[in-house]
């Protein structure tokens, strides 16, 4: 139980920090707001988020070796296909926002030049549909956890 526990308190903790820094981009990502140091902030800010994406999908696969529940349990459940799915459509959008703040941090560090309004736009809509797509994986966790879906 304990392992357990453990394993759960882990996997909600790099949940909330996906989550935390997720809403800092796009609280960032913003034409009104976007300057020389929010282009820097924001590539900080997207790695921070990355790596608590893979502490998610760490811990999550980690809980289904060794929780209580079992791989036999979780992996026959269509809903933890459907989470990994909404998870993996979520980790597949944010590399076009990664790919852009590199590129806006290389050419404000080059050029001195601040992103266009467009593009900030463009990868800030990208960045809000994680966030929704985001607020949709608890719906289902709560419902395979109740057994639904078996």
């Amino acid at each position: 139980m304990t392992l357990e526990a453990i394993l759960a308190y882990v996997h909600l903790l790099a949940i909330l920090t996906m989550v935390v820094f997720i809403s800092s981009e796009a609280a960032l990502c913003r034409v009104q707001w976007l300057n020389a140091a929010v282009v820097e902030r924001l590539a900080k800010v997207d790695m921070v988020y990355g790596i608590a994406a893979i502490a998610v999908l760490v811990t999550g696969i980690a809980r289904t070796w060794w929780g209580v529940k079992g791989t036999a349990w979780y992996w026959t459940n269509p809903l933890l296909h459907v989470k990994l799915g909404l998870f993996i459509i979520v980790g597949v959008l944010s590399i076009f926002p990664t790919l852009t703040y590199f590129r806006w941090r290389k050419t404000l560090r080059s050029t001195g030049k601040l992103p266009v309004e467009d593009d900030i736009r463009k990868t800030r809509r990208l960045v809000m549909v994680q966030a929704h797509l985001i607020a949709l994986i608890p719906l289902v966790a709560v419902f395979l956890a109740r057994g639904f879906g078996k």
